[in-house]
This record gives structure tokens, C-alpha cells and sequence, in this order.
């Protein structure tokens, strides 16, 4: 479907739809009706001081140049961003942090057999673009922490090159061992892909970019469109980063002068075999020369060729060599005192590093955050202050593995375990559908938020548009989900962005919001991610760009201003609902899937369905998933229903009320509040990964970027690991107590009778 038809059912649609603020009525959460009055009038100076010509202005600054952690020009950013915001009123610093930022020194890729073909490895620049032509500032197309080699053999094709794409080579009777895989992008996060190679037994990764995903099958190629051209390579970090994220070299601690940092070799998140991107023209002689069976058709791509699976007839030999030296990356941190609760902080942050010029990935969302600080300056500028303590931050050193962000909460992790309410992050920003993850005890502030701001093509509220969006297509699910609610769903969030050490290493609420879906977005972690680019197809006028600015100044001052902590624990609870359910459905899943391919065994049904030309091997009957226990977990949940519908019942009757509840209890209601994240923490972590301690949202060992939700659980199932699974549940029904018990609390100190 076109985004112009899209558009249009759209349209049609959300008239039909209730918005949340009807459905749900009264004052937003968190304030009584004469709080609300002043909250409205400041939400309208708030968005008068904002101007889409200073967001363009802004970006030609941010995005003029590359600059990637360490170069000059992302230093001045920087200090271009510092000056902005100490005009604006904030008191404001750059904090250093020396972190581990290999560069290459030596990049090449040959097919020996069956003919000789070298790899240009270049991206080549594009006269409408000017910025493409900086090729003395630009990072050349590289995997940030691969490791170096130099590694000679033949190639097989592993589509994805996620577990389950090997599974279905072994079925084939196909290995990987001491080849070297080629893997298109998609699927899984990337780093994904090398670390399952190497875990095979292969010695070299190679990664492409099929014009499935993101080229000429999408869309006309940039510069007749946007999407990706013939030589446009997504660079980007393969550090396995499901381990830990930031340097590599300092877990657990900031990367400052003193750190304790671990010897290069035994970093344990640098890949095990060298691993290089290439685009698809790069990609294409090496796939064509590929033999052995036919690719499934699932596996097949865009190019021009018929996909084989190899190894053979092709030959390659991967060599990269590294600098490994520490670089300084530079984090902004402009503080705004609150005038009442100075240690209560609300945190508001985006990445200002690019691997090249970075008009969309970083700069189209750091330039909303900018718009929010200058507008919240302008209020200050009339007398008024914040309740609570304002944080606004430009993370350096995203790009790599989110190293600004991470050393910081590292660095600061006993302050803001103390201080920190919430933190709200986005990365980047273009013009379409509103986006928002996080923690689902902020959900129905989003919610409120969402049905209060326009989408400026549109003119209906952001959230109506995503509602209607999901009715028409979303799969059943969702629609089931969103039939529950008012408001905006948010997703759960796995890692990839700034907001990861904050919710998931100290337990810090946390939002990840965006604008997107309409742009041609082709040009990612490319050369060609400019300012030609984005003016011509991502928000021309910067409306999304003020849109975003709404609705993050909105969140931020209603968690500033808020009476009560705008912290909600029936959708939370809801959702706790939705992920016991689904890992009860797991196991159920994994028993019927071995008593299927038992029968299939013993009946030999992979007999009769056996090709020879594909080799396929059937596998041995194996031990059924057993019964698991999940009294602990049924019960946790059912309790933490009860006390999120009390706290609900006891916080609805005080604000209807307009009684004070007394500063000192509403210092301490406060604190119960905010530090209900970090009872979903665990201090020693989930299993195999101390670094991750959440134990309601996690990255997945496997997918990177990609959530799980109640992941202790979740995963020893799908390892199979039937008695840790046991005790996971355990660990889970744990966590959800000492939260109902928080909430409980809280309850009590609204309503002494709750």
C-alpha cells in the first residue's frame, strides 16, 4: 500500500475512533483540575516558542559535516549544542569519556574462484548530493569491532544468518566450518550475525544490503528516490551487545582516566572472526558465483540471479586490518534546577554522533530536543521554574554501542539511582506515524499526550492516526490489544538506542518516541544520510520535527509539573497479563512441537518426505518438553492486579478531591513512585549477562535489538533449559511481589484505608 492510500483509509478511519482525553475524561494523570489549568496554559507558551526555521537551521549546522565519535567536527557540535544551551538559561557541561573506537587501517575483499572480482568498497558520490563528495572526513563503510584478520574460503549464503537459517542449512547437510557466510541485513540487529557464524564455525562474515529490504524493490533509488543506491553500504557496530553495551574495554564502570579496562583480547563483546559490509553491487558478483543447492524461496532476494546456497564454486578472501585506540566522545549535560524537588530529575536525551553526516540518524531527532530545551528556556524567561529537575543530554559515541549514554549511568549510576524519575529518549525523526516504546507504567501519560497533538498532515490527534492505523493493519493481535485500551499502545523496549542503560542496567523508567514510516528510508548509516536527502524525503518542513518537539516538551513538563507522579500500574499490570500468557503459551508450544516431530520420527513421515536434491536430514526423536510450575508467577500477577486497581481507586479519589497531601508524603509517595522500575531489577542480573538486571524488558541473546519480555523465563524455554526455566519463575514472581508491594505503599499513603 502506498503511503498516499494509506493516508487516505486513514482518513476515513479515525473519525470513528474515540480519542483517550474523551474516553478517559477529567484532568491529565497526575494532576488535579485547578493543576491542570496552569499545566494547559503552559503547554500553549511552550508551543508558541517553537519555529520549524530554527530546526532547519539547526540540522544544516549539526549535519554540514561527518562527525563521527572523535572527529573535529563532532566536537564542535558539541560545544555548538553547549553554547545554545547555557544562552538558554541551562548550566551546562561537556563530559569526556575515553572510549575504545576502532578504526580501519585495511579493507579488502577478492573472489579467487571461479573468477577474480574485487570488492570496490566505496560509495560513490552522487552530484545532487554535495556532502556525499566529503570523502576526506568520511569513516570509510566498516563493522565497528570486528576483529582484524585475514581469512581465505570458500562462501556459503546464509540469508539472515540468524539460528534458525542454520537450522535449515543442517536440514541440508550444509556447514559452515572454515567457510566464510555472506548475510543480508534484516531480520535481527547485525551483531547478530557474526556472533552466530562464529558460534558454526565460520571463519569470515560478510554483510550486504539486498535491494529487498531497502533498494529498488521498495522504491526508486536515491537520487531519483530515497531509497538505497547500487553502492550504498550500511556501516554500523557488529560488538555483541546483548553482553553489555558501551566500551568495551569498562563494563560495569565509566571509561574515565583510572578505569580499570580490560586488555583488547579478552574484551568479551568484540566479535570472533573479522566481518565487513559491502553493498549489493559489491554483493552480487560473489552470489552469482555461488553454487551448490537453490536457495528456498524465502531466502531469495531482489538481485537479478538465481540465489544458491554454496559452498562453491565461490572463493573469497577477507583482510581487515584496525586502529584500536581510545577516542574522546563528548556528552552535552545541561541541568534546570527544580524549584521544589531538586533531586527528583527528568532526563530528555538524543545522540548527536554520526557514522557519517547523519541528517536523519541522529541530527532530525536532536534538533527536536533542542526545540524542547530552547522553549523550556523561553519559559523560564517569564519567571517560572520547574517543580522538578530538568536533564537535557546529547549522547556522543551512540553509533558504536551507545558508549556516551552507557559510561555516563555508569559513571553516575549511586546519583541516579537516587535522583532519576524517568528518562525519554529518541534517536531519529521523519515525517508519518507517531512511535513510542517503554515502560508501561508511563503508558497512559503517552497516551494522554499523544491524543492532545496533531499530526500536522493529517490534523487529527497522532494517536488517532496510529489507532486507526493499527485497525486496518494490524493482524489480530494487535487489534485485540487495542481493543482493551484507550489511548496509545507502547511496545516493550528491547535495546538499540540511549535509552537501554537507563531502563535496563539501573531500572529507570523510560520512553522512546519518534515520528516515521512515510520517508524513503534507504540511506541508513550511509553516506547519503544528508541534508539533500532529508529535505527531499524525509520532513522537507521540519512539521514532524515540531510534532516531536510537542510531544516530548509535553511529557517532560507533565513529569516535571505533575501534583502526583504520573506512574499508572493497571496497563502495566495488563501487560504483565499478556507475558505470562505467552510464555505459558511457549512451553506449550515447544511440548506439541516435539510430540509432532516424535510421530513424525517413529512413523517416518521425513522418509516420505525426503528430496534427495535437497539433502534434507531428519532429525532424532527427543525428550518432551516438560509440565513447569507456574503457581508463583499466576499468583504474583493476580496480586499485582489487585494493587494496581487500589492504587488506581485511592489516587483517583485524592486528585478528584484537591486536598493537599502534605509535602513530606508527597516527597516519600514520590520516591515509592519512581523507584517502582527499579523493583523489576534483579542486582546480579538476568543469567549469562549481570550487565542486563531487568527483568521484565531485555535485548534477546539472539536478536539484538529485538525485545523480550519477562526474559529470564522466556529464554531458558527456548534453550531448552527446562530447570532454570523452573527457577526463572521463581526470580520473576519475585520481582512482580516486591512491586505490588511498592504499590501497595503508595496506595496506603493516599488512602491510610485502601
Amino acid at each position: 500500500m502506498t503511503a498516499r492510500t494509506l493516508s487516505l483509509v486513514l482518513i476515513a478511519l479515525v473519525v470513528s475512533l474515540p480519542s483517550a482525553t474523551a474516553a478517559e475524561g477529567g484532568p491529565p494523570t497526575g494532576f488535579t483540575a485547578e493543576g491542570a489549568a496552569s499545566l494547559a496554559q503552559l503547554e500553549a507558551e511552550f508551543d508558541a516558542a517553537l519555529d520549524p526555521a530554527l530546526l532547519a537551521e539547526w540540522q544544516d549546522r549539526l549535519a554540514a559535516r561527518p562527525h563521527p565519535v572523535g572527529s573535529p567536527w563532532g566536537r564542535e557540535n558539541a560545544e555548538f549544542m553547549a553554547g545554545l544551551f547555557r544562552e538558554w538559561g541551562f548550566e551546562t557541561e561537556i563530559e569526556q569519556f575515553d572510549v575504545l573506537f576502532p578504526t580501519p587501517k585495511a579493507r579488502s575483499l577478492e573472489m579467487l574462484e571461479p573468477e577474480p572480482f574485487t570488492a570496490s568498497l566505496a560509495e560513490e558520490p552522487i552530484p545532487e548530493d554535495p556532502s556525499s563528495d566529503q570523502v576526506a572526513e568520511q569513516l570509510p563503510s566498516y563493522n565497528a569491532y570486528s576483529v582484524g584478520g585475514d581469512v581465505t574460503g570458500e562462501l556459503v549464503y546464509v540469508n539472515y544468518g540468524v539460528p534458525e537459517d542454520y537450522e535449515e542449512l543442517d536440514r541440508r547437510g550444509i556447514s559452515v566450518e572454515g567457510r566464510i557466510v555472506i548475510a543480508r541485513y534484516g531480520r535481527s540487529w547485525r551483531g547478530i550475525k557474526p556472533k552466530v557464524a562464529a558460534e558454526k564455525g565460520a571463519i569470515g562474515c560478510i554483510l550486504y544490503s539486498d535491494p529487498a529490504g531497502d533498494g529498488y524493490r521498495a522504491g526508486d533509488p536515491y537520487p531519483q528516490g530515497g531509497y538505497r543506491p547500487a553502492h550504498g553500504v550500511q556501516r554500523g557496530s557488529v560488538a555483541d551487545m546483548p553482553l553489555y553495551p558501551g566500551d568495551p574495554l569498562t563494563p560495569f564502570v565509566g571509561a574515565v582516566d583510572g578505569a580499570d579496562r580490560l586488555p583488547i583480547d579478552e574484551a568479551p563483546t568484540l566479535t570472533k572472526i573479522p566481518v565487513l559490509p559491502i553493498s549489493w553491487a559489491d554483493a552480487q558478483p560473489l552470489l552469482s558465483a555461488l553454487g551448490g543447492p537453490v536457495a528456498p524461496e524465502a531466502w531469495r532476494g531482489a538481485l537479478p540471479l538465481t540465489y544458491h546456497l554454496g559452498p562453491g564454486a565461490a572463493k573469497v578472501r577477507l583482510k581487515l586490518e584496525f586502529d584500536w585506540s581510545l577516542t574522546p566522545a563528548y556528552n552535552v549535560v545541561a541541568k534546570l534546577a527544580g524549584s521544589e524537588r531538586p533531586d527528583e530529575w527528568i532526563l530528555r536525551g538524543n545522540h548527536h554522533d554520526a557514522w557519517v553526516n547523519g541528517a536523519t540518524d541522529p541530527v532530525s531527532g536532536m534538533v527536536a530536543v533542542l526545540a524542547e530545551a530552547r522553549a523550556v528556556g523561553s519559559l523560564v524567561k517569564t519567571g517560572w521554574r520547574p517543580k522538578r529537575t530538568l536533564v537535557y543530554l546529547a549522547w556522543d559515541a551512540e553509533e558504536p554501542g551507545l558508549l556516551g549514554s552507557t559510561e555516563w549511568v555508569e559513571q553516575h549510576a549511586e546519583e541516579l539511582t537516587r535522583k532519576a524519575v524517568a528518562y525519554i529518549n529518541s534517536d531519529s525523526n521523519a515525517r508519518g506515524f507517531f512511535h513510542a516504546g517503554g515502560s508501561h507504567t508511563l503508558e497512559r501519560l503517552v497516551g494522554e499526550v499523544a491524543a492532545e497533538v496533531d499530526d500536522p498532515r493529517l490534523g487529527v490527534s497522532v494517536v488517532e492516526r496510529v489507532r486507526a492505523a493499527v485497525e486496518v493493519l494490524g493482524d489480530e493481535e494487535e487489534r485485540a490489544r487495542l481493543a482493551k485500551i484507550d489511548g496509545m499502545p507502547l511496545y516493550p523496549l528491547g535495546s538499540g538506542s540511549d535509552y537501554t542503560p537507563f531502563l535496563q542496567h539501573l531500572g529507570i523508567a523510560s520512553l522512546n518516541i519518534d515520528f516515521g514510516g512515510e520517508g524513503d528510508y534507504g540511506q541508513y548509516h550511509s553516506v547519503y544520510d544528508s541534508l539533500a536527502h532529508y529535505r527531499r524525503f524525509m520532513d522537507p518542513e521540519m512539521a514532524y520535527g515540531v510534532a516531536l518537539a510537542r510531544i516530548g516538551g509535553r511529557l517532560t513538563l507533565r513529569l516535571s509539573e505533575s501534583e502526583l507522579l504520573p506512574f499508572e500500574f493497571t496497563r502495566l499490570a495488563g501487560n504483565v497479563d499478556t507475558y505470562v500468557d505467552e510464555v505459558r503459551g511457549l512451553l506449550d508450544a515447544k511440548r506439541q512441537e516435539d510430540e509432532r516431530q516424535n510421530r513424525w520420527v517413529r512413523e517416518g513421515l521425513y522418509d516420505l518426505a525426503w528430496n534427495p536434491a535437497d539433502k534434507w536430514q531428519a532429525p532424532e526423536t527427543r525428550e518432551p518438553a516438560p509440565f513447569l510450575n507456574f503457581a508463583p508467577l499466576e499468583n504474583a500477577r493476580v496480586a499485582l492486579q489487585a494493587a494496581a486497581q487500589r492504587y488506581r481507586a485511592a489516587t483517583t479519589a485524592w486528585l478528584a478531591s484537591g486536598e493537599p497531601l502534605g509535602e513530606e508524603a508527597a516527597r516519600e509517595l514520590d520516591g515509592i513512585l519512581f523507584r517502582t522500575e527499579r523493583d523489576l531489577t534483579r542486582p546480579d542480573g538476568l543469567p549469562g549477562r549481570p550487565w542486563y538486571r531487568h527483568y521484565l524488558y531485555a535485548p534477546g541473546f539472539y536478536t539484538g535489538y529485538g525485545v523480550k519480555t519477562l526474559p529470564g523465563v522466556r529464554e531458558a524455554i527456548e534453550l531448552r533449559d527446562w530447570d532454570g526455566a523452573q527457577r526463572q519463575i521463581g526470580v520473576a514472581a519475585e520481582v512482580l511481589g516486591d512491586l505490588t508491594g511498592s504499590i501497595e505503599s503508595a496506595a496506603k499513603l493516599v488512602d491510610p484505608g485502601s
